[in-house]
């Protein structure tokens, strides 16, 4: 668009005043009559004029910026809820700002507060962490869909999985496969999400007759479940009760549990059955080995900029739980 075309050229075309074309553009059409409707937009067509949608923002105080905020982006889970949301914003007219916190709360508050500084219309906080700037922004009833863990500072609008339904499916999979010796891996620190996973597996095998003494439950201090798997394998691949099943409540894990089974002489899935739940499409790559619960990540992003539609618009979305494959 020429640098000279303004509001201004379309009102010398259209000869009405600037403030008439300034109210037509911005959808405010009650106050003229069809004529001079049908004038400026036809002006507006012949000049090439394009409304500026920053100024446009500024002025409404409404921005079409949206800001995810995600824990770790080094997770193949997180980057494709993130590719799909970006897609689905972009579709419906946004752009997103996205901003990786690896999980740290200090971060994370330094980007809400970035954030709203930019005026953005909503957040999408993937795997958030208990935060002082995270209380505020739930107190302020801003826009946010939360994603993977629900508000760590309570009631807020979810989209993910049935965590604990995912984990009782890999406990009846065990158990019908006559597996003996089980075991779980999680993060000593982890999130809902992963804790939800492990109290599934555990409470469904109780539920069948097993007794905890008998479950070899691993959790793994630090942030990187890549670490959390290897620590956890040195742990549990040594002497005679090493299990013949592992739930891994994250791809990552599992992938750090293979390395130290390497590591240790023995060989997955035939020494040791592993099954992680996240089944990212990585895993046809690189870990063909793994057997997975399968979350459909990439349609995460639909549901949550319906959600999002749905709060601007000041309607309820509560929680959407999407459907698993068991693959």
């Amino acid at each position: 668009m020429p640098e000279d075309v303004s509001l201004a050229t379309v009102a010398a075309r259209a000869g009405v005043s600037v403030s008439t074309v300034s109210r037509i553009v911005n959808g405010e059409m009650r106050r003229a009559s069809p004529a001079t409707v049908a004038r400026v937009l036809e002006a507006v067509e012949a000049v090439g004029y394009r409304p500026n949608p920053v100024g446009r923002a500024l002025k409404r105080g409404q921005s079409q910026l949206v800001a995810m905020i995600a824990a770790n982006l080094d997770n193949p889970a997180m980057a494709t809820i993130a590719s799909s949301t970006e897609a689905a914003l972009r579709e419906a007219g946004y752009v997103m700002v996205l901003c990786d916190t690896h999980d740290r709360p200090e971060l994370q508050d330094e980007y809400l507060e970035a954030m709203r500084a930019q005026m953005v219309s909503g957040y999408v906080l993937v795997a958030a962490v208990p935060s002082p700037g995270l209380s505020e922004l739930s107190a302020s009833r801003a826009p946010a869909v939360f994603v993977n863990r629900r508000n760590p500072g309570g009631s807020g609008a979810f989209v993910g999985i049935d965590d604990r339904a995912a984990g009782a499916t890999v406990a009846d999979y065990f158990i019908d496969r006559g597996r003996r010796a089980l075991a779980v891996v999680f993060p000593r620190l982890g999130s809902s999400a992963s804790r939800d996973r492990a109290s599934g597996f555990l409470a469904r095998l109780r539920e069948r007759g097993w007794a905890d003494e008998a479950i070899i439950q691993a959790a793994g201090d630090g942030r990187s479940h890549l670490q959390i798997g290897y620590d956890a394998g040195s742990r549990i691949f040594v002497g005679s009760d090493a299990p013949d099943a592992i739930l891994s409540v994250s791809d990552q894990i599992a992938y750090g549990l293979n390395r130290r089974a390497l590591e240790c002489g023995l060989k997955i899935p035939d020494d040791c059955e592993l099954v992680s739940i996240d089944g990212t499409p990585l895993n046809q790559w690189v870990a063909p080995w793994l057997k997975s619960i399968e979350i459909p990540y990439a349609l995460y992003g639909a549901e949550i900029v319906a959600g999002l539609q749905l709060i601007w618009r000041g309607a309820p979305f509560g929680e959407r739980l999407l459907p698993c494959k068991f693959g």
